[in-house]
């Protein structure tokens, strides 16, 4: 993997772990962020090769769309 992608997906977990916190739910386990911020950095990646667009604003909207969805 990559450093670019080591880091996209430690910034998704930070983003999903704050938007937890935002809404007052509880941060779910280590493993469990991993692989949730994980889907959305794959995801964003598609996203932006199908789009054109900015990986980094993909994911801090995806973020925010996860937290909606699952709320």
């Amino acid at each position: 993997m990559s450093f670019f992608r080591k880091q996209q997906e430690a910034l998704a977990m930070r983003l999903l772990a704050w938007q937890y916190e935002r809404m007052s739910r509880p941060v779910p386990e280590a493993a469990v962020l991993r692989r949730q911020a994980k889907k959305l950095v794959d995801d964003a990646h598609r996203i932006a090769r199908e789009r054109g667009k900015n990986v980094l604003g993909i994911i801090r909207q995806m973020a925010v769309d996860f937290m909606k969805k699952s709320g």
